[in-house]
């Protein structure tokens, strides 16, 4: 979620609780780190290596089935936003999701290619790589203001990207060519320019050749909150969207009015899904995660008040889990999630089944369930030194970043506290997972680790990973790299099907020059990278935050940050 100037500073109430995800929560790192990460370093599992136990304790939840309202049509947004207007401030995160000198830091030694030459096969060069859309489209699609982090979409379908981030979107050929834009993000959720939207993703269906895009949504008066879902009835992105808004208001909540904050898009063959977590817009408070489960049909065909099934309260000390972006048709539609409720570190995951999907769309309930097994450990990542300033990026905090579901198997992926191999300090670096689910008669039976591993490079910190695979075992994983000696770039690896970890590092954009904030403490960066597959060939597309050349950045030099979009193939 953004924070900018022009619509708003935040409440000192706000800055004092301080929930933000990317906010100021950051800690000095103690010189007994590496010490502590030296003791604390766990053994990394192998593909073989078993998650959970053989009878995990199956957790069922309930949910309220609901129809969506389709947005009347509006002119393109106009109009400055206020001034006055408090943002609230996101990604939020809990109390707790600040780096610790306590937290069980890994270390990623077991995780390590066995040698640099073995390694050096593993990594693939990028077929395509190119600017995406900066603070510069931004700002000046939306009256000179500026607003951070940019929150990273991406999707691609029939020849072309579609690349949605705070505030602002392109449409490019697969080229880079830029074909429309930039425009105000909230044009294409048919909203004016005074209300608040963040955190946009989307999604090409190839199914079904629609294009969907969702993001939270606050009016010009902060009093009402909805999840706004987009969508396009055509193979090219170009042209008019159908627009629809679920309420997320709850009025009747602890500190609302409130909202969904982040919501994470997940999608199968039946139905869309969309999980948030709803805070007080103003307050401290925290309601828990929640999930919205709507009937894909519906959305395609253009149903003027579509089905879905809210499931509330999903958790009240951990963030809401990630759903899949499922490729081909699963018999469910899969969740991961983190599990660090105290903020010291954690080796759990959640891994949820939506089951009974079809339900949904004849205004029944479906089947969701959830187990929890062990992993890897992981725990909150400390701050990320750049090259040319003091100042540190927040590297957020160890909630499960985007999910996928490929070939029987879903990916995983977050940022985590990390010693890395040959390295004497705790650096932030990223914690992958493919799991292997399995269903019984009443939803998720049990699930298993097929193999996990540390994204981590001696003297670096690699913030905010994406991971992409395909069928055969293959992925990409994508993220910004940073150090003292480094100013904020784009960077990826790959892992092939036979290997255990992902290969070296391959910085596919080098930074320009630090990120700069007014008020830095630390700088905002995140909240996400995104990951697609190509769908027409065995390759992935990966877009990050880095920060761009000076022609992309913002006309004052602050907040100036960019996003690069890349092609790597898999196989």
């Amino acid at each position: 979620m953004p924070e900018g100037d022009g619509r708003g500073t935040p409440s000192a109430k706000g800055d004092q609780v301080n929930l933000s995800r990317m906010g100021g929560l950051g800690v000095a790192v103690a010189a007994s780190l590496a010490t502590i990460a030296a003791m604390l370093a766990p053994a990394v599992a192998q593909a073989s290596a078993s998650g959970g136990s053989p009878s995990p304790a199956v957790t069922h939840h309930t949910g309220t089935p609901g129809v969506a309202r389709l947005v009347p049509r509006h002119t393109p947004a106009v109009g400055s936003p206020s001034a006055s207007q408090a943002v609230p401030r996101g990604a939020r995160r809990l109390p707790s999701g600040h780096f610790s000198a306590a937290e069980a830091v890994p270390g990623a030694s077991a995780s390590a290619p066995a040698s640099a030459a073995a390694a050096a096969t593993a990594t693939s060069s990028a077929q395509v790589n190119f600017n995406g859309v900066s603070s510069r489209d931004s700002q000046v699609t939306n009256f000179e203001q500026t607003f951070e982090p940019p929150d990273q979409g991406l999707c691609k379908g029939s020849g072309f990207i579609l690349e949605p981030v705070n505030s602002a979107y392109r449409i490019y050929r697969t080229t880079g060519t830029s074909l429309r834009g930039p425009f105000n993000i909230n044009d294409l959720f048919n909203v004016g320019a005074a209300e608040f939207t963040s955190d946009p993703r989307c999604w090409f269906d190839p199914s079904t050749q629609t294009w969907f895009a969702t993001i939270l949504f606050l009016n010009d008066t902060f009093t009402e909150s909805s999840l706004l879902i987009a969508v396009r009835h055509n193979r090219d992105p170009r042209g008019l969207w159908t627009e629809y808004s679920i309420d997320t208001t709850d009025p009747t909540g602890n500190g609302c009015p409130c909202f969904g904050d982040q919501p994470r898009i997940g999608i199968d063959q039946t139905n869309l899904y969309v999980t948030a977590d709803e805070f007080s817009i103003l307050g401290p408070q925290f309601n828990g995660a929640e999930m919205w489960v709507i009937d894909k049909s519906d959305l395609v065909n253009g149903v003027v008040n579509p089905h879905f099934v809210n499931f509330p309260h999903l958790t009240t000390d951990t963030v809401a889990p990630q759903p899949a972006l499922s490729t081909g048709r699963p018999d469910a539609e899969y969740l991961l999630s983190s599990l660090d409720p105290s903020g010291a570190g954690d080796n759990r995951l959640g891994v949820w089944a939506v089951t009974n999907r079809g339900q949904v769309g004849l205004g029944g309930m479906p089947t969701l369930s959830s187990v929890v097994i062990n992993s890897e450990g992981y725990a909150v990542p400390p701050p990320a030194p750049q090259k040319g300033a003091k100042s540190k990026l927040d590297s957020g905090d160890d909630r499960m970043q985007q999910t996928q579901f490929v070939a029987g198997t879903v990916w995983g992926e977050l940022t985590t506290a990390v010693q890395p191999a040959g390295d004497s300090s705790v650096r932030a670096g990223g914690a992958w997972f493919q799991v292997k689910p399995k269903l019984g008669s009443a939803g998720i039976a049990g699930a298993s680790i097929v193999r996990q591993g540390y994204i981590a490079a001696a003297g670096k910190y690699e913030i905010y990973p994406a991971v992409q695979p395909d069928a055969a075992g293959n992925a990409a994983v994508i993220f910004t790299q940073t150090s003292k000696a480094r100013f904020p770039s784009a960077a990826y690896a790959t892992l092939k099907a036979n290997g255990s970890n992902f290969g070296p590092t391959v910085v596919a954009a080098d930074g320009t020059g630090p990120y700069k904030r007014a008020a830095s403490n630390p700088p905002r960066w995140g909240d996400y990278s995104f990951a697609v597959p190509d769908g027409t060939s065995d390759s992935a597309w990966l877009a990050t935050e880095y920060i761009p050349p000076k022609s992309s950045q913002t006309t004052t030099g602050i907040r100036n940050w960019g996003t690069r979009v890349i092609k790597v193939p898999l196989g």
